[in-house]
């Protein structure tokens, strides 16, 4: 069978690579220009090892390292245009920092216009589809007041629109939609701008054009997630996903990480118990789950939370009553719930409370909640903070930048059934996954 090929743009550590290797595709190269996030990419995808997913066809130009994009596409133009045709899928997901709603939302932030870049890709590549992820606020305008129209009465484009525009006339089309990743088999309430794209030759050849795609991507859902033996008719919720986690009554030992600074402890891994944590688990060797340390919380610190977690509710972001109560000048902060979804996972680890044990959680836990499995090894510090946050992506960071690799795979076979469709003329179904269900009951 044919395995179809993709470049992944702005890879971060990997989470729609992963995402897309399990779903059958061949990864060719990734675009990364941070070097922590690289790091881990390699960790992941540059080495020969047992696992779900092969090493990526890394072409001999281009050297494995961080890559800003810019300096890539000026570097290696002549390389990359000599790809056309032979990448079938261009994935990417800019950063989403200057449209998020949890930010500044600066029309200058010079972030914004890295989507201009994945479109210089495409007219090089000249790829069958096209994958973006990004926070749902890349489709509200920048203005001073968030108005509909400009000083002159017209209408004022989001970054989506001229994203869309662009990728028209580079002969595709194109449509985004909000999906909910909870509803795709991730423990986690994290709404995201899904954009895909066609080649124009191709969308028409589908019913409904690239609105098929997202035909495709829902009939899959239920039946995949009932194959993975997760619940189709409720959301899997933190327990489901972080249960076995849990450090107390767990025996701890000192945490060897090399690159953990201090006297750090992490648990025993006693093994999973819930269907999730089984899938999460598969393929995991004894000492291959790494980033498993825990905070070193104060007592008074210890005594906050736990207060917190008593008194507020559960499952939403602290209102500014109960932050003033607790003494909190932090605005965002969520104690989570045991058995809904965990909260959007951030960048920041002091955003989200344990549901049970009043610390935050760690980086594994937080991968776990992204659907990262337990094999996939973080690398790179832990965190980081200062005039650093904003030029350094520690482990925290990489895992809630990352696109949940449960619904990169589903989006990936989405593509996958629609090209094909498309090239054939023939209604297809997604694969099945009942192979990886069978492994999951033997172990």
């Amino acid at each position: 069978m044919n395995r179809y090929r993709f470049v992944d743009l702005f890879a971060g550590c990997g989470g729609l690579s992963l995402g897309l290797s399990l779903a059958g595709l061949k990864g060719l190269f990734a675009v990364e220009r941070d070097a922590m996030a690289f790091k881990t990419f390699a960790e992941n995808f540059l080495r020969e090892k047992d696992g779900p997913v092969p090493p990526f066809a890394w072409p001999t130009w281009l050297a494995k390292r961080a890559w800003p994009i810019d300096e890539l596409l000026e570097t290696h133009h002549a390389h990359i245009s000599k790809l056309a045709g032979q990448v079938d899928v261009l994935a990417g997901g800019p950063p989403c920092q200057g449209f998020s709603m949890a930010g500044r939302r600066l029309e200058s932030d010079p972030r914004n216009q890295l989507f201009e870049k994945y479109i210089e890709f495409v007219h090089a590549v000249k790829p069958k589809a096209l994958i973006l992820e990004n926070v749902p606020g890349m489709r509200i305008a920048h203005s001073p007041d968030e108005r509909a129209c400009d000083s002159g009465g017209q209408a004022v484009q989001s970054y989506y629109d001229k994203l869309k525009l662009g990728l028209e006339a580079a002969g595709y089309e194109v449509l985004g939609q909000i999906l909910d990743a909870s509803q795709y088999g991730v423990p986690q309430k994290r709404s995201r701008l899904i954009v895909l794209g066609l080649e124009k030759k191709l969308a028409r050849r589908l019913p409904g054009g690239i609105k098929r795609v997202f035909s495709l991507l829902e009939e899959g859902r239920l039946a995949h997630l009932a194959e993975m033996g997760l619940p189709a008719h409720r959301a899997i919720s933190a327990s489901d996903a972080i249960s076995d986690l849990r450090s107390d009554g767990a025996i701890r030992q000192p945490c060897i990480d090399p690159e953990s600074r201090g006297p750090f402890e992490e648990i025993r891994y006693a093994g999973p118990k819930t269907a999730y944590q089984r899938l999460m688990h598969l393929d995991c060797t004894d000492n291959a789950m790494n980033s498993m340390r825990l905070a070193r919380h104060g007592t008074e610190i210890r005594e906050r939370f736990a207060m917190i977690l008593a008194e507020c509710r559960r499952g939403v972001r602290m209102d500014s009553a109960s932050l003033a109560r607790h003494g909190l000048k932090k605005q965002r902060i969520h104690p989570m719930a045991p058995n809904e979804p965990a909260p959007t996972i951030t960048t920041l680890p002091d955003d989200v409370l344990h549901y049970a044990e009043p610390r935050i959680l760690t980086v594994r836990e937080c991968a776990r909640l992204q659907g990262f499995p337990d094999w996939f090894r973080f690398r790179g510090k832990f965190t980081t903070g200062g005039h650093l946050r904003t030029k350094e992506c520690p482990r925290y960071t990489q895992v809630g930048n990352a696109v949940p690799p449960p619904l990169g795979r589903m989006i990936g076979l989405a593509i996958v059934s629609a090209i094909r469709e498309a090239s054939t003329g023939k209604a297809q179904s997604p694969p099945s996954f009942a192979l990886i269900q069978q492994r999951i009951s033997i172990a």
